[in-house]
């Protein structure tokens, strides 16, 4: 007895389903959360780098909108001082409340202006200013294009900046200098705009200008990061750093009025702090899914294997001969493909089993015609012998007739009728006889000839003219006459046959060819061979003819003589344009 533990066929693609599911949904969990975490930090970079370049524009719309009211005031400076021009400086500092201080200096001198109510509120002096501008002189250098820009908080409750703009010497004018005082409340503003993001503004030194945070402003930007950013040349170009011990995602863009760089950054704890919640999430789904696919999978290996089990039975019943059985094909998976195929499969053996009795069928027919042949030719070799006598006797009385006799053209007409009968029946019992193959040298001319006369009659009777047109000097070929002759009656036997009782016009043509042979061309005026069957009329027992009236075997058979005899035949012709068939032959040796 076997002891052997069996799984069934459901259990193995039960646990088979399983270890797929469990890997899947493995290389799904991976692959999905390193994909987030890439496409998190993809977001991450580009939502920097976008916020820093808005940061930046912003920023450098506030400098440029700066240096033009610093030009203003230095405009109105220039102008001879007078109760008017103190009128109009005070309403600039009311307009624009930001500026504190604005000094003019020229090659006329120097001149400084300020806002004091705005320095009484903030509780800071003049004094205070001069000492740091004293302090921190301007750079001696100083260009039309680029202004300048430095942090000069001289107290936390005032914090501000100077931003010096320089006019060179044209058009008679003298150069001029002008640096103003301005207070970094909206540069803060901006800083602290962001919830998200840390918020910056750097100038050239690395200094922080403005900050979200205010203690860090007019401290140093760490130098780790710095000096890949001070020479930054591409625009909202992002960074991953350490900072404070903190590893941050940073985006940094030049501020181009006043050589400033704009930063943003947001630490990477709080940027990915969805993507764990992502895994995490990704695990219980996991988990679901590896569940339900083991209640899926018993209920799916059943739905597989239950087809499998009618297919087993079907294939039992056609082993016992029941061609008809036909197996469900409700699925339109590979399952639901096998049993189509099964099915076409019985439908096909079914076929084959009513062909192969069509077959037995043609094979008795083919027995019986040979039979009749065989008859066929005992018959003639009977007939022969009194159509001699009465040849004989035919020549005996023309011999006593005499001419002029009245009987004379009958019995001319009997004399001629009884060769040509005798003729045919020798021809005949030649085609009939049993012998064996040998091949000698054979005239073609010779060939077509016999051919011809044996069913010459035949096809006369139903309407069918044979021509012949047999080149000159013909070279003689390596061949059996009598197969030969049974290829060319077979051929032209089917081409009155094809005509279907219609009248027509059979022409067997022998020519020379180029490679010292001889073609043979069997041309009819038929309806010709459709294209599509033109590869099989060479296959045994093909046939186009009703049951009963061919076996299929004629061209079979002469396919297999021309090439036994080193020949080859061929097909031409269309449908509707006659059949033509093409036999080539090589010559015999020596000639």
């Amino acid at each position: 007895m076997d002891n052997k533990l069996k799984f069934p066929l459901r259990f193995k693609i039960l646990v088979a389903q399983l270890l797929v599911v469990t890997v899947v949904l493995s290389l799904i969990t991976f692959t999905m959360a390193r994909l987030f975490h890439e496409d998190k930090t993809a977001y991450i970079h580009d939502l920097t780098s976008t916020v820093v370049q808005h940061t930046a524009a912003e920023a450098n719309a506030l400098m440029v909108g700066y240096r033009e009211r610093l030009r203003l005031f230095s405009k109105v400076m220039a102008e001879e001082p007078n109760e008017g021009r103190r009128q109009v400086l005070q309403g600039l500092f009311e307009e624009f409340g930001e500026f504190v201080m604005v000094t003019r200096l020229s090659e006329s001198g120097e001149e400084t202006v300020y806002d004091a109510a705005g320095l009484k509120a903030s509780g800071v002096a003049k004094e205070d200013l001069l000492r740091f501008r004293q302090m921190h002189p301007l750079p001696s250098v100083l260009t039309e294009q680029e202004p300048y820009v430095e942090n000069s908080t001289v107290s936390p409750r005032l914090p501000t900046i100077t931003l010096t703009v320089f006019q060179p010497a044209k058009e008679g004018k003298e150069a001029v200098t002008t640096s103003g005082v301005i207070r970094l409340d909206r540069l803060l503003s901006l800083a602290r705009r962001s919830r998200v993001f840390e918020t910056f503004v750097l100038d050239g030194d690395g200094r922080f200008l403005a900050h979200s945070d205010r203690t860090r402003i007019a401290t140093a930007a760490d130098p780790s990061w710095w000096g890949k950013v001070r020479h930054l040349r591409t625009a909202g170009m992002t960074l991953e750093y350490q900072s404070r011990g903190k590893g941050m995602v940073g985006g940094f863009a030049k501020v181009p009025c006043g050589s400033l760089t704009a930063g943003v950054q947001i630490p990477k704890s709080a940027a990915y702090l969805t993507s764990r919640e992502l895994i995490t999430d990704l695990l219980v789904i996991s988990l679901t899914l590896l569940g339900a696919a083991a209640i899926l999978s018993l209920f799916w290996s059943h739905r597989i294997t239950r087809p499998i089990e009618k297919l087993s039975e079907a294939t039992r019943m056609v082993g016992q001969g029941r061609f008809e059985i036909e197996v469900e094909a409700d699925s339109r998976d590979e399952i639901g493909a096998l049993s189509g195929s099964f099915n076409r499969m019985a439908v096909e053996l079914k076929d084959r089993e009513k062909a192969l009795k069509e077959l037995y069928v043609q094979l008795v027919q083919s027995e019986k015609m040979a039979a009749f042949g065989s008859l066929g030719a005992g018959i003639a070799h009977e007939v022969k012998n009194p159509l001699a006598g009465i040849l004989g006797i035919t020549q005996l009385s023309l011999r006593g007739a005499g001419e002029g006799n009245p009987l004379e053209k009958n019995l001319r007409i009997i004399e001629k009728e009884t060769k040509r009968c005798k003729t045919i029946i020798e021809n005949l019992l030649k085609f009939a006889r049993q012998e064996q193959v040998e091949f000698s040298s054979v005239e073609i001319a010779q060939v077509v000839e016999d051919a011809i006369a044996i069913v010459d009659h035949q096809l006369g009777i139903n309407g069918v003219t044979v021509v012949k047109e047999l080149e000159e000097g013909l070279p003689t070929v390596n061949a059996n006459a009598n197969q030969l002759q049974q290829v060319l009656m077979n051929l032209m036997i089917n081409a009155q046959q094809a005509m279907g009782g219609n009248s027509g016009k059979v022409t067997l043509a022998a020519s020379r060819t180029g490679t010292a042979g001889v073609e043979l061309r069997v041309t009819d005026t038929g309806p010709g061979i459709p294209e599509e069957i033109r590869q099989k009329i060479f296959e045994p027992f093909f046939t186009t003819k009703p049951a009963g009236q061919g076996t299929g075997l004629g061209l079979s058979v002469t396919y297999g003589i021309i090439k036994d005899h080193g020949g080859d035949i061929r097909v031409e012709g269309g449908e509707g344009l006659g059949a033509i068939f093409v036999i080539t032959l090589p010559a015999a040796t020596g000639t």
